[in-house]
């Protein structure tokens, strides 16, 4: 999944009930493709949405 993939599943993220009240969005800014695809992962946990698959799903990725 690309960066700009998972900043925008993070925005979808954002908008949910659990995290209105929560800025999750601003480490992203900090964060390596790897460690914010985790970010992403382990916010959609919280919110207990269907994990996308974040690293590795076939696609090259030059972001």
């Amino acid at each position: 999944m690309t960066r700009l993939a998972l900043l925008e599943r993070l925005k979808e993220l954002q908008q949910m009930p659990k995290f209105q009240r929560r800025d999750i969005s601003t480490i992203s800014a900090c964060l390596s493709k790897e460690a914010l695809a985790k970010h992403v992962e382990l916010c959609e946990e919280a919110v207990s949405t269907p994990v996308r698959p974040t690293l590795h799903d076939g696609r090259s990725d030059c972001v």
